[in-house]
């Protein structure tokens, strides 16, 4: 198949892309390569797609909707894998029409182009865990609880992103899958994850900031178990038109200190924490109910905390250093 994955040279999307490249799919990536965060990681991610003969990079927004539609077009894709968007709960308070461009523009133009290219049998898109709001754990979130208290801009945009789409499956008959992620991590991840900025301040020598006085909890989920998520929804398009949702994540919440003491075992430094209260548009705790996608595609995740943490801070010293 020829498939285009869309945010190719950010965190999901590259090992996406990569997973389907090492199956023998032609894959297209698209991504506009910002500077919401370091560019250099962007462009390391998408020379390991380059090495790869079946994969072309194109350099575009998605929000230009005339231009990624004749991409879609051109392109005779079968399947789409739309993973861009402007990530980030906090910089959303201080950015909020970059949220309206890539998260709603930007969606709505994969929408499109899906609409005016019949080829595409089946469009798989990234949603967010922050559509369930603040909510306190008394199980884990189901896709049929109540998502309709977003706590954050970018909450807002992903929850709207996933209506925009029910309307365009009814109206337009398109099959689509919408993946509400949860925290992932791993080699190569986006810098602004708690997990990444405190590996380099701990490495630095300079301390930590723990927000919400280290009470909250977050629902883990390594990248490789992501991918085969991702690429399991893919393959298992709905048989008719609608636009159905999977929570994607680990299953087992864990307290963000307990994050914190792994990656100090890990690194081998005590950090220096300053312990402050809960920012504007967080939420206090994760957890995924993954029965629906392991029911469609036997998703169940293998790489604990441990192991994931301790890939992350080699893959980090190897491309970093002690500092950066």
């Amino acid at each position: 198949m020829t498939i285009i994955v869309t945010g190719a040279a950010g965190f999901i999307g590259c090992f996406t892309a990569e997973r389907l490249l090492q199956r023998g799919e032609t894959v297209i990536g698209v991504d506009s390569f910002n500077a919401y965060y370091d560019v250099a990681l962007k462009e390391a991610r998408a020379a390991r797609l380059g090495s790869f003969p079946n994969f072309s990079m194109v350099r575009l927004d998605i929000a230009e909707a005339e231009a990624f539609k004749a991409l879609a077009l051109a392109s005779g894709a079968d399947r789409i894998v739309h993973l861009a968007a402007q990530a980030g709960v906090r910089y959303s308070l201080e950015n909020p029409f970059a949220y309206e461009r890539s998260n709603l523009a930007g969606h709505l133009s994969v929408l499109e182009a899906c609409r005016h290219a019949p080829r595409i049998e089946h469009l798989v898109y990234a949603s967010s865990s922050s559509v369930y709001g603040d909510r306190a754990i008394d199980g884990p979130f189901k896709e049929s609880d109540p998502v309709d208290a977003p706590v954050s801009l970018y909450a807002a945009t992903k929850r709207s992103g996933e209506l925009i789409s029910a309307s365009y499956a009814k109206l337009y008959g398109l099959k689509q899958s919408g993946l509400r992620f949860f925290t992932v991590y791993g080699p190569m991840g986006r810098p602004d994850m708690a997990y990444f900025s405190f590996t380099q301040k701990i490495l630095r020598g300079e301390p930590i900031e723990v927000y919400g006085e280290g009470r909250m909890a977050r629902d883990f989920t390594y990248i490789d178990d992501i991918v085969d998520g991702v690429v399991g929804v893919l393959d298992h398009p709905p048989a008719d038109p609608e636009a159905r949702l999977f929570n994607i994540g680990d299953s087992r919440p864990v307290a963000l200190m307990r994050m914190i003491e792994i990656l100090e075992e890990t690194l081998g430094v005590t950090a220096d924490k300053i312990f402050r209260p809960m920012q504007p548009g967080d939420v206090t705790a994760t957890y995924a109910d993954i029965s629906r996608l392991n029911a469609l595609t036997g998703y169940r995740p293998q790489v604990t905390l441990e192991e994931g943490l301790a890939r992350f801070a080699g893959w980090y010293r190897s491309f970093y250093g002690n500092g950066a």
